[in-house]
């Protein structure tokens, strides 16, 4: 099975950690965060991984080689020169992913529990992408239907919203967060042709929800954690039992 890392981000929210390494190899109780999710993934079955790099990728390769790539079929995404963002990183990277099986994609600093197989096995042969959610406090949320199926994104905190359904205003909806893992066919590409150069996948779903279906997986009863914060990380590690 194929998983693409977003490993790329500037780790800014983590500052002044990562004024001299990338965010993925700041250290989680003693691993740094790439090796924690590396070692979930290989447990899970995952055996071919793309990487993204950008802020100091050069250890990043220098890490992945020190330890033999963790025993994986590793690529590198480079991106080093200029920072795609998540949409325009994932489809930099579409020479690894293409094939005829869908691929998990996953924040490099996203820390959970969940079981990454079943995750997968939700994934539904008629849908473009199924994106892990919860209901947790944050200002924005993406939107879905009474069948779980994406309608636009929300800023509580400015009032914005996001669809490109006509009829959106007179829906009912349900607000989830994202939790910064998903499960994506590979078809994916084909929708993404007219799309170039910098983007959000989220912009890119909003868009394409409207033709695709764009479905919620409920992370209900699975601990999950955004471990790219420098002011809430000393709680975030107080919290992650499942982590030795």
């Amino acid at each position: 099975m194929k998983a693409m890392i977003f490993a790329a981000g500037p780790g800014t929210r983590l500052k002044p950690l990562t004024d001299t390494r990338p965010k993925a190899l700041v250290a989680i109780k003693g691993k740094p965060m790439l090796e924690h999710l590396l070692l979930k993934l290989k447990k899970a079955g995952f055996d071919e991984i793309v990487i993204n790099i950008h802020h100091f990728g050069d250890q990043i390769i220098d890490f992945l080689k020190a330890n033999n790539d963790f025993g994986l079929n590793i690529h590198i995404s480079d991106e080093q020169e200029y920072l795609l963002d998540t949409g325009g990183g994932l489809k930099h990277a579409a020479l690894f992913l293409r094939g005829n099986e869908p691929f998990l994609v996953h924040n490099v600093d996203i820390l959970s529990d969940v079981d990454l197989a079943a995750f997968c096995r939700s994934h539904r042969q008629d849908t473009l992408a199924t994106l892990l959610v919860s209901e947790r406090p944050t200002s924005r949320h993406l939107l879905f239907d009474s069948n779980n199926r994406l309608l636009g994104w929300s800023n509580h905190a400015t009032g914005e919203i996001k669809s490109f359904f006509p009829d959106f205003a007179s829906r009912p909806y349900r607000a989830y967060a994202f939790g910064g893992i998903h499960v994506v066919s590979p078809t994916l590409f084909d929708r993404m042709e007219e799309w170039t150069g910098k983007f959000s996948i989220i912009d890119f779903y909003i868009a394409a929800c409207v033709k695709d279906v764009i479905a919620a997986y409920p992370a209900e009863g699975v601990a999950l954690y955004d471990a790219g914060k420098y002011e809430s990380l000393e709680t975030t590690l107080r919290q992650l039992t499942f982590i030795q």
